[in-house]
């Protein structure tokens, strides 16, 4: 999921802001989906990223504290999720050099 959003240390990134990219990696037993082959039986995607969006909307100076932000609000929207694992990329950090992205993944039981 690729957001534009306020998060970082310096009050150029809270102000200015850039873009990041959130992966998540939920364990959820899908039996009865795969063989009902409805919705309603899994976790829906369009629900996890509408509450990963409403998280990435709030700052935070830390990726750490974005990851657990995301990571601890999927687990209290979806019982069915029993692990989640976030990994938060901030796209050309400002570190003086040429860096593609920083990251930090968390894993939650």
């Amino acid at each position: 999921m690729r957001f534009y959003a306020n998060h970082g240390c310096f009050a150029e990134e809270q102000c200015i802001g850039t873009n990041f990219v959130v992966d998540l990696c939920m364990e959820v037993d899908t039996s009865k989906a795969q063989r009902s082959d409805d919705i309603a039986d899994t976790v829906n995607y369009l629900s996890v990223y509408q509450v990963v969006k409403q998280q990435m909307e709030t700052p935070s100076h830390l990726l750490e504290h974005v990851s657990d932000r995301v990571g601890e609000a999927v687990l209290a929207q979806f019982g069915s999720v029993k692990r989640i694992t976030v990994k938060v990329s901030k796209l050309n950090p400002p570190l003086g050099g040429q860096i593609d992205s920083v990251s930090v993944e968390i894993n939650k039981p």
